[in-house]
């Protein structure tokens, strides 16, 4: 069983900061792409960010020039740096990654972290 876990949500003012993680567990064999998407109440879940094994990535428009995805694949994390935070900002976070163990290929998603920004 493989499984992703999320951090570093909270509770934080417009022009703040915050850092998301998320580490995957479990009998890994690699992890291909690791995302980041976003669902606030009552709209449809986005994808803000992307990141691929050999570190190419792709955002949002609304991310671009204030969010930055990497990844330590040593660690099997996906990290988020949000910067210069929002109102429109808020809302729960996932991660979705392909991770394969030593039988299939898993499309995982992780339990989501709050991120409140407040104005």
């Amino acid at each position: 069983q493989v499984q992703l876990v999320e951090s570093g949500g909270g509770l934080v003012q417009a022009g703040g900061s915050l850092r998301l993680s998320c580490v995957a567990s479990g009998n890994i064999l690699s992890v291909g792409a690791m995302d980041w998407y976003r669902q606030a109440p009552g709209k449809q879940r986005e994808l803000v960010a992307a990141t691929t094994r050999g570190g190419s990535t792709n955002y949002a428009e609304s991310a671009k020039g204030r969010f930055t995805v990497s990844r330590d694949n040593a660690k099997n994390t996906v990290y988020l740096q949000m910067n210069s935070l929002k109102p429109e900002d808020t809302a729960v976070y996932y991660c979705n990654a392909a991770i394969s163990d030593y039988d299939v290929q898993w499309d995982v998603w992780g339990q989501g972290t709050q991120v409140t920004v407040s104005s």
